[in-house]
């Protein structure tokens, strides 16, 4: 990793931590840190399942139980069992905690145009488009990819999504039972596997390879219209021609349909050539074809 590029993600760190007060110990001077201040208001006006803000904001449970207790002991905050699930743990704001809650937004917009005052209008403008752009790229890195088992519930979400967006989108429909076999046999190792994208453990993409000794034939590519335009979908393409590569493979094919343009797209910017039919796959309108490198490093975003 370049050294510089380094420097300066932590550069920007030190300088957005002190202008929006991180490092206070009464955020927005309300007697609480950073950390409580997000809990109080990630639970929201309808609250929260426990798991669920663990997850949304990747904090270790046994940090967020201190948060949660600290919110319990001020009164702003109740935790107790679900009502139709005992083992599932919620936390909802009390009169006190919603008044709270509406404390911090109305001082956050303050803070929020203290920020903005000193600048012109344009100057303005760009800020604005340039922390839009950071929050993007700083989503897409925090998405996660790896192997999955496909009777994993996060697998079948992922294709249960792609099947039924294929559903929508084809002018013919989609029956994957029509299709090419790639099921949970041929998408378990050896004969192939399946990376699922997860973003605060919620899967939001997926991609799958069948083996065919030199060959990998890659399936199922997926990505969620909420996390579009990210480049998940070359970071996928890109993790499964390293994997294919791992497991010998030293060509990749792919077949696609007609109205999937942006899939055609990636494929042709990503290296893969247009070739003739290689099978009878009957969703497919275009074959695609890419020659591996084995002694090039995947080139993964």
């Amino acid at each position: 990793m370049d050294g510089m590029l380094v420097e300066r993600v932590r550069r920007f760190n030190r300088t957005v931590t002190q202008r929006v007060g991180a490092l206070e110990d009464a955020f927005l001077t309300r007697g609480r840190p950073l950390g409580q201040a997000r809990v109080l208001w990630e639970i929201g006006a309808a609250g929260s399942e426990v798991r669920l803000l663990r997850a949304r904001l990747d904090l270790d449970s046994g940090y967020l139980s201190r948060i949660l207790r600290a919110l319990e002991s001020d009164g702003l905050v109740v935790v107790e069992s679900d009502a139709g699930d005992a083992r599932v743990r919620r936390a909802r704001l009390t009169e006190r905690g919603r008044a709270e809650r509406a404390e911090l937004d109305r001082r956050s917009d303050e803070q929020a145009e203290s920020i903005l005052r000193p600048l012109d209008h344009g100057q303005r403008t760009r800020l604005v488009a340039a922390m839009t752009e950071v929050e993007r790229l700083l989503i897409a890195s925090m998405v996660e990819v790896a192997v999955t088992d496909p009777r994993h519930p996060d697998a079948r979400h992922s294709l249960g999504e792609y099947f039924a967006e294929l559903g929508r989108r084809f002018p013919e429909g989609f029956d994957p039972a029509r299709g090419i076999a790639a099921g949970e046999r041929e998408l378990t190792l050896p004969r192939g596997l399946i990376l699922v994208a997860t973003l605060h453990a919620d899967p939001v993409g997926c991609g799958a390879l069948k083996f065919h000794g030199d060959s990998a034939h890659l399936k199922r590519m997926w990505v969620a219209p909420a996390v579009r335009g990210l480049g998940l979908g070359r970071r996928l393409l890109a993790e499964l021609e390293a994997r294919a590569a791992e497991h010998g493979a030293a060509t990749v094919r792919l077949e696609t349909h007609a109205a999937l343009a942006e899939a055609k797209r990636l494929y042709q910017t990503a290296g893969y050539t247009e070739v003739s039919r290689f099978n009878e796959e009957p969703y497919a309108h275009h074959w695609f074809e890419k020659t591996l490198n084995a002694d090039a490093p995947a080139d993964v975003p």
